[in-house]
């Protein structure tokens, strides 16, 4: 029994064939709305996501001023439960792919 020799690309280098494919990272966008509150936003991020008060206000300010925050990231299926219990706390967010 023969084993077909394995063709390996003479322009790979070691890093690139070596390299693990990865995943893509993702991220948990909430955006700002005109329902909630700021302090109930600040408490969702420390609550939900353990985030101490400091960087929360910081996370709800950036909400508030620019419309938007990054909250958190990781692969899709942790950003998918992240947005849905954003969802379930009552705020706007949505799943994207991170750029870059």
């Amino acid at each position: 029994m023969s084993v077909a020799p394995v063709e390996v690309d003479p322009e790979a280098t070691e890093e690139t064939r070596a390299a693990p494919v990865q995943d893509p990272m993702w991220v948990t966008v909430v955006w700002n709305d005109p329902v909630n509150l700021m302090s109930y936003v600040t408490y969702v991020f420390m609550t939900y996501f353990g985030y101490s008060k400091g960087k929360a206000e910081r996370m709800m300010h950036e909400v508030h001023n620019l419309g938007k925050a990054i909250v958190s990231s990781g692969g899709r299926e942790q950003m998918e439960k992240d947005v849905a219990a954003m969802h379930g706390y009552g705020l706007w967010a949505t799943l994207q792919r991170q750029d870059g």
